[in-house]
């Protein structure tokens, strides 16, 4: 796991909260923390729990995952997974019982993907066999 990185993560949170048009007062209400604990997060002060930041997300309507992601907590390798997964949840065009059903296809996309990934490797980076492999990297004959 990854150390805090609280002043991105309060930047980011005070951003996020402007953007959903919300007062310090009334996301610090949403998410049921106190407006002066809201506060220090943001100013870099304090450290949120996974399950702070999990209410602040849900009182912003976007995904959990993004703050872990800002708040280090979530591997940076995990970031276009978690980018992706916010981007469909805040999409306002889809309704919510979509955008679970979008967020399952895509995973199990993932899932195909990376049990694809090890025959992959032992068939080559491009998906071929050894043998046509083989048969590149052989000279060509040449007649005079």
């Amino acid at each position: 796991m990854a150390s805090l990185n609280v002043g991105n993560l309060g930047e980011y949170l005070r951003e996020q909260r402007r953007q959903a048009q919300l007062s310090l007062r009334q996301l610090a209400e949403a998410a049921g923390v106190s407006n002066p604990y809201l506060s220090q997060i943001e100013r870099g002060l304090r450290k949120p729990s996974a399950d702070i930041l999990q209410q602040l997300a849900k009182a912003l309507r976007i995904s959990a995952e993004t703050l872990y992601v800002q708040a280090g907590i979530l591997d940076e390798r995990d970031r276009d997974e978690v980018e992706t997964r916010a981007v469909i949840l805040a999409d306002p065009s889809i309704n919510e019982r979509q955008k679970q059903v979008l967020l399952q296809i895509y995973e199990s996309f993932r899932k195909e993907n990376a049990l694809d990934a090890p025959a992959e490797a032992e068939a080559g980076t491009d998906g071929t066999d050894a043998a046509a492999r083989a048969d590149e990297e052989m000279p060509s004959k040449t007649t005079n």
